[in-house]
């Protein structure tokens, strides 16, 4: 492999990027592509906050007084995740069209929109329902950036090390989600921007009268945005290696095991995005006794912290093997929240119902990891198998179309596991209306895991699989 070293740029350009090659990795590879991780992390932090802020947003609208229905109240839950999971496709093949850094920057920029249209209409409750549903629609930005962000990250890596800098990635970003459920609640009880953040809502609480500035919710990103943004724009770089054409990243739409880990990407990342849109709606709909933004934070919490250790492990163990006993786990799990319903043997046991929904998150973070870590694993043995491994410039041309190959399914991947988002929220709140209750949604998601289950084990998990990773 190529050992020269980084050498002249244009820019911020890198010219020469070899990240298989041991020398250069030790020399300057390590060190440039960590910088270009840590700007990227919270950049997608961001994006996942904003992404997920009309998870809290939408609880709250009712006491300022919004007349919307629940089932429009799942509509707004679920929006930003139908048309993030949309604006994905798109992004997948970003990265390699325009250049990680300008892209993760204009794309960061772009957050400013929602940020700033949500903090301005939550203030007047005349603002109609399409107004509110557009701007629910626009902080699918939030979910595009996962993407591309994903694609990026993953060409400055070598293979052994793409499982755990992709969980870093994914993880600390997908903080956000907990994040933004965490510190609304928080931020919208006093005026931390004076007068640039507008006029107080009253709302009656627990018969108290109290004024609230449920603005902040969007308005406190608005800063963090515009110097992630610049912080992207100065301090990333773009890759000359990982320049292809959209026609040379194509390609997978006719590879099988692209396909297969979107099903399997759904059931993982899908879980996690819907099980923390529609959370907050869930609880405050089965347990109405309960503050669901007291609770809801702590589930994408631990989906988000444990990714980075799903990739460690499957680092270690294999993705396949670990991939397919979380499945298992995750079946089970959803088994327990049908239990601890209201309408289930137990008559309703709230913190039996919690506790099944931490270990459903607890999964879904492992196997967001798990299944991130295979798809590079995957792309970079089928173009392998294709070359004679003594000709080291036709390895080096493979492994170049690998991580290619790979980067796009990391991108379409999350673009298909995105649409989760939207169906998890959407299910509960057509089960609810058709039904008066979940169940029937929740028994469709056990279906579906088993189908995932069985997927993992022959392709991939079993003894001769066709492709073991």
């Amino acid at each position: 492999m190529n050992s020269q070293p980084l050498g002249s740029r244009r820019g911020r350009l890198l010219e020469i990027w070899t990240p298989e090659d041991k020398a250069f990795w030790e020399r300057e590879g390590e060190a440039v592509a960590r910088l270009n991780l840590w700007i990227s992390v919270p950049a997608l932090f961001l994006a996942f906050a904003i992404w997920q802020v009309w998870s809290v947003v939408a609880v709250s609208l009712p006491s300022l007084g919004f007349h919307y229905s629940t089932n429009q109240l799942f509509w707004l839950a679920a929006a930003p995740a139908l048309s993030g999971a949309t604006l994905r496709i798109f992004y997948s093949f970003m990265v390699p069209l325009v250049g990680g850094r300008r892209w993760t920057a204009i794309s960061t920029a772009s957050l400013l929109i929602p940020a700033l249209g949500i903090g301005f209409a939550v203030q007047d409750n005349t603002t109609s329902y399409p107004t509110m549903l557009l701007l629910a629609l626009l902080c699918g930005f939030g979910g595009g950036n996962f993407s591309s962000s994903m694609a990026n990250i993953s060409f400055f890596f070598p293979k052994e090390r793409k499982g755990s800098a992709l969980g870093v990635n994914a993880g600390l970003g997908n903080l956000g989600v907990s994040v933004v459920q965490f510190l609304s609640p928080l931020v919208v009880t006093a005026g931390v921007f004076g007068i640039f953040g507008g006029a107080p809502q009253t709302i009656i609480k627990n018969h108290e009268t109290i004024q609230v500035w449920t603005q902040n919710a969007a308005f406190i990103w608005v800063p963090w945005i515009a110097i992630a943004s610049l912080a992207a724009w100065f301090g990333m770089n773009d890759l000359a290696e990982a320049k292809a054409s959209f026609s040379e990243q194509a390609v997978i739409f006719r590879r099988k095991h692209n396909w297969l880990m979107c099903v399997l990407y759904l059931g993982t990342f899908g879980s996690f995005i819907g099980y923390a849109a529609g959370f907050p709606l869930l609880i405050k709909s089965q347990f109405p006794g309960i503050n669901p933004l007291a609770y809801a934070w702590l589930g994408p919490l631990v989906g988000a912290v444990v990714r980075p250790f799903g990739g460690w492990l499957a680092d270690r163990l294999g993705g396949a093997r670990v991939t397919l006993w979380n499945f298992v786990v995750m079946a089970c799990a959803v088994g327990g929240v049908l239990y601890f319903l209201p309408t289930g043997p137990s008559g309703g046991v709230f913190g039996g119902f919690f506790s099944s929904f931490l270990v459903l998150f607890l999964t879904t973070g492992i196997g967001n990891g798990s299944t991130f870590r295979m798809i590079p694993v995957i792309f970079q043995t089928l173009k392998l198998r294709e070359v004679n491994p003594k000709d080291r410039d036709a390895v080096a041309r493979a492994t170049k179309e690998g991580n290619t190959e790979a980067a796009a399914t990391l991108g379409f991947s999350a673009a298909m596991a995105a649409y989760g988002g939207f169906f998890i929220p959407k299910s509960y709140g057509s089960s609810i209306a058709l039904t008066g209750g979940p169940e029937a949604a929740l028994y469709v998601f056990i279906a579906f895991y088993l189908i995932c289950i069985a997927v993992t084990w022959w392709h991939y998990a079993r003894r001769n699989a066709p492709m073991p990773c």
